[in-house]
């Protein structure tokens, strides 16, 4: 379950109610529906989701299925009363298990858009960064996770908050594009 903004306007980067050091805290593991039930509240926010589940179905046919993926930007913030102004992006890390077989330019080549950094922000609205799992744990890969880690979990101005993971199982967009198309005014398209 999604927590509700805190006063702040922010996800909360702890469970209200639980202690301290409890494991229930963010990056909170939500299924892909509920974060698309939770954040289709315009038509912007709409726009966003659409481009994050047409992303993901273009990331499943290169075989990345298997990972999750970390949620976050202002598209998780009450922005709309923050800034007054709606989320422009949503910003995601992509966290992926290479399939059996290939290497991360094998994945890379057969659709290099898709790894395009500007190129995904303009066509899906994806402020996105991959990740490969599975390599050999090294103090690089330490301190980018630790650096995911720390800007996803403080806003510009030093706020603490919260964010979000979801699974990159391509079963859960049936669902997600389902709760999509039921948030649309009769007869919109997308």
């Amino acid at each position: 379950m999604i927590p509700v903004w805190n006063v702040a306007g922010v996800l909360p980067p702890i469970r209200p109610g639980v202690a301290g050091h409890d494991f229930d805290r963010s990056p909170y593991e939500v299924v892909l529906a509920d974060l698309v039930d939770r954040f289709s509240t315009s038509p912007e926010r709409i726009a966003i989701l659409d481009g994050v589940l047409k992303f993901r179905a273009q990331l499943h046919s290169l075989g990345l299925v298997s990972g999750f993926q970390w949620v976050d930007g202002s598209f998780l913030e009450q922005i709309e009363v923050l800034e007054s102004r709606p989320p422009k992006d949503i910003d995601v890390v992509t966290f992926f298990d290479l399939p059996a077989g290939l290497s991360e330019m094998d994945v890379i080549n057969l659709n290099p858009t898709l790894f395009d950094h500007d190129l995904v922000k303009a066509t899906y609205k994806v402020d996105h960064y991959p990740f490969v799992l599975g390599k050999a744990v090294d103090a690089f890969q330490i301190r980018l996770i630790s650096y995911w880690y720390s800007m996803w979990s403080h806003r510009r101005d030093g706020l603490w908050k919260g964010f979000l993971q979801v699974d990159l199982d391509p079963t859960q967009d049936i669902y997600a594009l389902q709760t999509l198309a039921a948030k649309l005014p009769a007869g919109a398209i997308i």
